[in-house]
């Protein structure tokens, strides 16, 4: 039997591309996103009383690794990348069907005539990711605190130090304060999460780079502080 979806709408994420995507919903309160409702699900009406609701359910595609095909092992980052686990025993997004499930906050709903747009917060999502459905979250049945979590006990994330470039200083000092201080706290709760992978040998140098927003962002790590070395918005390489 086989069944198909018509996503009710699109993700516009702070995360333009995977690496520094959070592993989880909700580690990054900073991240951000706006779920564009599509036509015909766009009714002012499909969404009343949602205000309401603090969280919601999001199901979504994995749709930037919907391409490979799926495996019945995988290896967790929380395992160091090495130990294999059944795939079901994990939120791996390489599955027999790529959906996935997050909770977030529901920060804002915008209704407007044939426009309904949906401000969420500590999101984990790509930017366009195609959303299946949300569901309203219910502490009542959906929180339960005294549940085992396997192999994935604690929150990931730690204490870090963060420092930036001079040149990178001179972009953030360059926007409006509000908007600066928000683009520190999202990078540094990244990087708290640490993005890199699981097997790198944390003794050397290593240099990364990745897209918040509209910024490209180059950091290194040597000897476990995070510097970050160049910040550059999308319009000023555009206009190179």
């Amino acid at each position: 039997m086989y069944f198909e979806f018509q996503p009710i709408g699109i993700i516009h994420s702070c995360f333009k591309e995977k690496f520094g995507i959070p592993r989880q919903s909700r580690l990054i309160p900073e991240a951000e996103a706006r779920l564009e409702i599509l036509p015909p699900y766009n009714r002012a009406e499909a969404f009343r009383e949602l205000a309401d609701y603090s969280h919601l359910w999001v199901v979504f595609v994995f749709h930037a690794s919907a391409t490979g095909g799926w495996k019945p092992t995988v290896r967790p980052p929380r395992l160091g990348g090495n130990q294999r686990v059944g795939v079901f025993a994990s939120r791996s997004p390489i599955r027999p069907n790529p959906i996935g499930l997050s909770v977030v906050d529901l920060l804002d709903l915008e209704l407007s005539h044939n426009c309904v747009n949906l401000h969420l917060g500590g999101v984990d999502l790509l930017d366009g990711t195609p959303v299946l459905d949300i569901k309203p979250y219910l502490p009542y049945v959906d929180a339960i605190p005294d549940a085992n979590s396997g192999y994935a006990a604690d929150a990931p994330g730690k204490a870090i130090e963060l420092s930036y470039s001079s040149a990178a200083e001179m972009v953030l000092n360059r926007l409006p304060p509000a908007e600066a201080h928000k683009l520190r706290q999202l990078i540094l709760r990244v990087l708290q999460n640490d993005p890199r992978p699981a097997y790198l040998d944390e003794s050397r140098r290593s240099r990364f780079g990745m897209r918040l927003h509209d910024f490209n962002i180059r950091w290194e790590v040597n000897g476990g502080t995070f510097h970050v070395i160049e910040l550059q918005s999308i319009e000023e390489i555009s206009a190179e």
